[in-house]
């Protein structure tokens, strides 16, 4: 059994990724800042732990991440301001980072999106460009670490079914990138497993492949 912490525990790709994990026979402790969402998680069958991951210190993340093989990285401000955006996104995110090697926790998984990185091409006018720039720094932060560190590339959110059926670093978007949250857990579980995919950044979106196929190194 693994001991694994997701950051972010209340999002859907989170509550569905608690119940693979729980129904696989791992110990999931899953972190999210509203008591009011206690319930909802561990219906999932994680432990929830409240944790305002916004306002907590490098070292207050490290006591709670302490024990755990794996951290996932799943939380985001959600929209709003660019400032809490870039609290969250970026600052808190790069503290979870220097808290998991603080606790010796050596595996990292970062749920980012399809086209992240300095060269993303979002105007600065858009809503979108703060979350662009600090999910781009806390990328290339996570790229620089010594963590075990796997980055997900998903493209865009639906909630469709999750059938385990992906394409990887799709050469051509102009047909959409639509993935459901539901194969984002799917990979992220499968991800989890498999320690050759450390030091990967893995883009998909829904395809044809199955996961395990689609994930098996490039060359």
């Amino acid at each position: 059994m693994t001991r694994i912490a997701i950051i972010g525990g209340h999002g859907k790709v989170a509550l569905e990724l608690s119940k693979i994990l729980a129904a696989d026979g791992h110990h999931v402790t899953s972190f999210f800042r509203n008591p009011d969402h206690t319930g909802d998680v561990a219906a999932t069958g994680a432990t929830p732990s409240v944790l305002d991951v916004e306002h907590s210190t490098t070292a207050e993340i490290a006591a709670v991440l302490r024990g755990h093989d794996a951290v996932v990285w799943s939380a985001g401000a959600g929209g709003g301001s660019p400032e809490r955006t870039y609290a969250v996104d970026r600052d808190a995110a790069i503290r979870s980072m220097d808290a998991a090697a603080q606790a010796g926790v050596g595996r990292y998984l970062m749920v980012s999106y399809l086209g992240a990185g300095p060269d993303h091409g979002v105007p600065a006018g858009s809503s979108f460009h703060a979350y662009a720039e600090a999910k781009a720094a806390a990328d290339q932060y996570l790229r620089n670490t010594e963590l075990a560190w796997t980055i997900l590339g998903p493209g865009s959110l639906t909630n469709g079914p999750g059938n385990g059926l992906i394409e990887v670093s799709p050469p051509d978007t102009s047909s959409g990138t639509d993935t459901s949250r539901a194969n984002v857990a799917l990979v992220a579980a499968a991800v989890l497993g498999l320690a050759a995919t450390a030091g990967r950044t893995i883009e998909f979106r829904d395809g044809t492949l199955p996961i395990a196929a689609a994930l098996e190194p490039p060359g």
